[in-house]
């Protein structure tokens, strides 16, 4: 089983690593909110084991987003210091599967993620594709199309693509494709431009109307075909 711990006390995280890594858990960490999400934007994962007290971008949060922006399924357990029937709500609000209170017991925490395991079967997105009019990209093999003509890109390129059709039609920031891709370890340059000019390059040139429009100031949004000259003037070619 491959799990992701999203934690931030590394006592904590020590004793995790101690207990499941011995029975043949394969173990992945973050110690912050962030650096969680970029992680599952690359990788799938059996469990995800998230607090909620984090450092940016808290439990809450991201189980928000890995649910309603990456479109993941994988099963979360909540394990955090926050006990009251409110916090409990909220987590399961946000997405969480499951909710387990510090201090813990480890045997009960092996019980709770293979019984998670159990309940998943194995499926980690809500559909086997994501799709969005002509626009179809499938997380788990890496394969994109539009109208039915396969499209080819790079890591970072299927990184970017997986985050605008997660939330298509809306707008994700500038900031949530950065973090997507670089976690913490942003670039000073506009290297995100870049990509999203290679991007497309592969996903419009070819096909005459664009979908990958920019927001100025803001970020970038998938639009359909048909829609593609918005009426802000926010077009294709306004600012990368």
């Amino acid at each position: 089983m491959r799990i992701l711990i999203v934690e931030d006390n590394p006592d904590i995280l020590a004793n995790l690593y101690g207990f499941l890594e011995p029975k043949g858990y394969t173990l992945d960490s973050a110690r912050n909110g962030y650096a969680g999400l970029a992680l599952l934007s690359e990788n799938s994962y059996d469990v995800i084991v998230l607090d909620i007290m984090l450092p940016g971008l808290n439990g809450l949060e991201l189980c928000q987003k890995l649910r309603s922006e990456l479109r993941l399924a994988t099963p979360v357990l909540m394990l955090t210091a926050r006990d009251s029937l409110p916090d409990k709500v909220a987590g399961f609000d946000s997405g969480a599967d499951d909710y387990l209170v510090k201090p813990f017991s480890m045997i009960e925490l092996d019980m709770r993620l293979r019984a998670l395991q159990r309940r998943a079967a194995g499926s980690h997105a809500l559909s086997s594709a994501l799709r969005f009019g002509p626009l179809a990209f499938d997380p788990e093999l890496q394969e994109a199309s539009r109208d039915g003509e396969r499209i080819t890109l790079t890591k970072t390129g299927y990184t970017l693509l997986r985050c605008l059709l997660g939330a298509a039609p809306r707008i994700v920031t500038r900031e949530t494709l950065e973090q997507a891709v670089w976690g913490d370890d942003r670039p000073e340059s506009d290297a995100l431009r870049t990509h999203i000019h290679a991007l497309r390059q592969a996903l419009d040139k070819p096909f005459g109307q664009p979908m990958v429009h920019t927001v100025p100031g803001v970020g970038y949004r998938l639009v359909l075909p048909e829609a593609s000259t918005p009426a802000t003037g926010a077009g294709p070619d306004a600012r990368g």
